[in-house]
């Protein structure tokens, strides 16, 4: 390592996973949700004067030792190390997330999803999306519905004559059975990719007004009740629905002086430059994915 030394104890510590690292389902399963509900999905050095770098060393600084979250190139490809480490038998994949507005797909390497392969089985793992995302792995051999919690999401397949392309799927906050309403969150292929391939992208991402990321300053995160989201200068809690019950979000406006203070409170997260905080309209993407 160049500058900081890899441990897998240490990332297991800062993600609440303190059972045995071995390489089982019950394992992945657990370590993929401990990061869920530990390391936020978030772009806030991209809105306090920095730039997303992706090598490794760097990487588990931020996320690790800082305890910092990131956005999906930075989440899955520090949890694909993780996997690896821990004996897995891991893929980095591309997919293009389906923009819910205009209703056309994102750029070939638009997003960084893992698959892991284990005892023959192929399970699908993304520690790196968001509000939509699941909070366990989703078999990727598996096309009926798939449910968790009160969620229900499908892997279907379009095949041609170069790839097979597949698509994730959900009911968003409601489980209607399969042949309920379904969404389309991403599409991808099973194609191993590289770190590298995924460079273009991340600077696209950064800088691009026709990026999410780019015109909002994000930070959510899961929760045992739910999930919390702050972007721009408004903090939404949603909560779950239980058995009985449906699901509840409030959302409150903030006040920029507030906004560092609830990211420590809420997030844990401590900026080293001042946030800039964003919400702004997208601009449409020139070419239709």
């Amino acid at each position: 390592m160049t500058s900081v030394d890899m441990h897998v104890d240490v990332y297991l510590s800062r993600i609440g996973f303190s059972g045995s690292p071995s390489r089982s389902l019950h394992v992945l399963r657990s370590v993929h949700t401990c990061h869920l509900l530990s390391v936020p999905f978030e772009n806030l050095t991209v809105h306090s004067g920095g730039r997303v770098q992706l090598d490794p060393p760097h990487l588990y600084e931020k996320l690790v030792l800082q305890r910092r979250g990131g956005f999906c190139y930075e989440n899955n490809s520090l949890f694909a190390w993780l996997l690896t480490q821990m004996g897995f038998q891991v893929t980095l994949l591309s997919a293009q997330v389906k923009n819910q507005t205009t209703g056309f797909y994102g750029p070939p390497f638009d997003h960084l999803v893992v698959m892991v392969t284990l005892d023959g089985q192929r399970w699908l793992c993304d520690v790196g999306f968001g509000g939509p995302g699941f909070r366990t792995p989703l078999s990727l051999d598996t096309r009926g519905p798939q449910e968790q919690g009160h969620r229900v999401y499908r892997i279907t397949e379009q095949r041609n004559e170069t790839s097979g392309m597949l698509f994730l799927e959900w009911q968003q906050e409601e489980n209607r059975g399969e042949d309920g309403d379904w969404t389309e969150i991403y599409k991808f292929t099973l194609d191993p990719r590289r770190m590298e391939d995924y460079a273009e992208m991340c600077q696209f991402h950064q800088s691009s007004p026709c990026s999410f990321f780019f015109c909002k300053s994000l930070c959510t995160i899961l929760t045992p009740e739910g999930r919390l989201t702050y972007i721009g200068r408004r903090l939404t809690t949603t909560t779950f629905p239980k058995e009985g019950s449906v699901l509840e979000t409030s959302t409150r406006d903030l006040q920029d002086d507030e906004i560092p203070g609830v990211l420590k409170e809420k997030f844990g997260i401590m900026l080293k430059s001042p946030l800039i905080p964003k919400d702004e309209p997208m601009t449409p993407h020139r070419v239709i994915y």
